[in-house]
């Protein structure tokens, strides 16, 4: 039996003359934290939606919890809580009303569910207040909420971060991270925001124009994430001339008019700081830094940063 509570064979998706997922193939262990990255249109919405059978795919297969998807569809998704896009809940009623509503449609697991969720997601000091009257940053809340009540064994979250303030975002982390670690509830989770994909998950698959670029684990990507020294310099042009001819230094890549980074020698520093004042390129600052996940994403698509 595979330990992937989710994966894909070739999965795809095409409408009309556009290919929205091509022959996408995922992995998510059992217990882990799955960050699925991309730029807006990349095809992660449309994945999402055909895990949950709200988008019947074109071609492929998707196995939930070792068993076709459309095996035993209510059993499989009573199992399952999920945020898709932007939530929407009757507007003239209040987030307790409208959760009330959801258990009544598919059941939970603990009395206090509704008062547990909402607290969870900060929801609880506003319980009066109709939907209709919430902010982005609320309603946001209350979908993660509705994801969370009935205390589902795998998460599917598209981008649950849009609209939350940075307090917001720090509590919805620990407790997504909170989930994994002490329920081993599985959560897959779309991002653009590397730096917060980068915090949480155990595991990562980039895509870019409905292609998986690549799935790798974090640990992993870590150890293969080079250091570099960046120069900030008056003539980034004029610095790699003396770079090459001058000292024979090829691995370095430059990243605007200003800045450009050596990924070899870099206990040279010195030495070639040296070199270019006295060749009449000033520098500003020099940074020993580490590639980060947004380094790993801009190579695999080519620059340009995500979003």
């Amino acid at each position: 039996m595979s330990n992937y509570v989710i994966e894909t064979n070739k999965l795809t998706k095409q409408y009309r003359n556009q290919i929205s997922v091509k022959e996408l193939s995922i992995h998510v262990p059992r217990g882990k934290i799955y960050g699925l990255l991309g730029r807006n249109g990349a095809g992660k919405t449309t994945t999402m939606k055909m895990l949950l059978n709200l988008v019947q795919p074109t071609s492929g297969t998707i196995s939930i919890f070792n068993e076709d998807y459309l095996k035993c569809p209510l059993k499989t998704y009573r199992k399952i809580g999920a945020l898709i896009e932007t939530p929407c809940f009757y507007e003239n009623l209040t987030g307790t009303e409208n959760l009330k509503i959801l258990a009544r449609l598919r059941g939970q697991h603990r009395k206090d569910a509704i008062d547990y969720a909402l607290s969870i997601v900060g929801l609880d000091n506003g319980i009066h207040k109709t939907f209709g009257m919430y902010s982005l940053g609320m309603k946001q809340r209350l979908g993660i909420a509705a994801a969370i009540m009935h205390e589902p064994e795998v998460l599917i979250l598209d981008e649950p971060i849009n609209g939350l303030d940075p307090i917001g975002i720090h509590e919805i982390r620990n407790y997504l991270l909170q989930l994994c670690n002490e329920n081993g509830t599985t959560i897959l989770i779309s991002s653009h925001v590397l730096s917060e994909i980068e915090q949480i998950a155990d595991i990562i698959g980039v895509m870019h124009e409905g292609c998986l670029l690549e799935e790798t684990n974090m640990n992993d990507l870590h150890k293969r994430n080079r250091k570099y020294v960046e120069y900030e310099v008056s003539d980034v042009y004029k610095a790699t001339l003396i770079l090459e001819r001058k000292l024979q230094y090829n691995d370095y890549t430059i990243v605007d008019k200003h800045f450009i980074r050596l990924f070899s020698n870099i206990d040279d520093s010195a030495k070639i700081n040296s070199c270019f004042i006295e060749n009449g390129i000033a520098v500003t600052q020099v940074n020993i830094k580490e590639e980060k996940l947004e380094d790993y994403f801009s190579s695999l698509i080519g620059g340009g940063k995500i979003g």
